[in-house]
This record gives structure tokens, C-alpha cells and sequence, in this order.
């Protein structure tokens, strides 16, 4: 049985991805409750991942995901092919008006659970892919 993380009561594991460290890339090292480790640096929130850098997203739920708050990824240079959007601990559907917003601006849509979007996101920028990921934390932080 794994350890409680630091604190009061036991908490859900942090789950460890090994990184496949391209040079110069953005590589999810792990994820737990209310955080991320990205690139060697610890992350509070949720986050966009870009291969060359990672940001603070302020996004709670997916009722909070919008075109707008994606800008930062239809507006990469160079240009971004595919958004693997990490939707918390449940995948949800995404609006309609977003889904359109990507598709015109060529970039492709995958919705799947955070920590699926996590892993997807290290092997695909290994395999040197113009990727990027929206990640909404997991809940359970205090």
C-alpha cells in the first residue's frame, strides 16, 4: 500500500509518469490533487502545455473551457496540430462553439481523463509531434 502524501489523513497517490525527456520539451514528470510536476518545476492548478512551455490555465471544470482561454494554443508559433484536452477526473463533451473554434484554426481535438491526457501528451512530443495539452487538475487538493 502506497504512503499518504504529506499532511493530515491519507490522500490518493500521486501517479509518476517516466519522462522521456526530449531536449528542450515539456514533459509531464507527474500529477496528483491540485498539482502537476512539469519539466522539473511544480505546477498548482491546472496548466497548458506547449512543447517549448508550460502556463497557468485558471480553469476549474470543463464548464470553464473556452476558446478564449485557448489562445495561448491556437495562436502557437509554430503552429500546433492537435489539443489533447485532459478534462479532470471524468471525460465530458466539449462545446460546440470550441470544437469549432479549433477546427478553424487546424487544430485537432482529443478529449480524454487528465491523467490519460498526460501520457498521451509525453509519447506524442517523444515522438517529436506538434502537440500541446490542457489539463484540468484533478480534484482533492486541500
Amino acid at each position: 500500500m502506497a504512503a499518504p502524501e504529506e499532511g493530515e489523513g491519507a490522500r490518493a497517490p500521486a501517479a509518476g509518469l517516466t519522462p522521456v525527456e526530449p531536449v528542450g520539451r515539456q514533459i509531464v514528470e507527474s500529477y496528483g490533487p491540485g498539482r502537476f510536476r512539469v519539466a522539473g518545476r511544480r505546477h498548482e492548478g491546472s496548466i497548458l502545455i506547449l512543447p517549448e512551455r508550460t502556463l497557468a490555465w485558471p480553469v476549474a471544470d470543463m464548464d470553464g473551457v473556452t476558446a478564449e482561454g485557448l489562445a495561448a494554443v491556437t495562436g502557437a508559433e509554430p503552429p500546433v496540430d492537435l489539443l489533447l484536452l485532459g478534462c479532470g477526473a471524468r471525460i465530458r463533451p466539449a462545446a460546440a462553439d470550441l470544437r469549432a473554434a479549433l477546427r478553424a484554426a487546424g487544430i485537432a481535438l482529443e478529449l480524454m481523463d487528465t491523467g490519460a491526457a498526460a501520457r498521451t501528451y509525453n509519447l506524442l512530443v517523444a515522438e517529436d509531434r506538434r502537440v500541446a495539452a490542457a489539463l484540468i487538475v484533478l480534484p482533492g487538493a486541500d
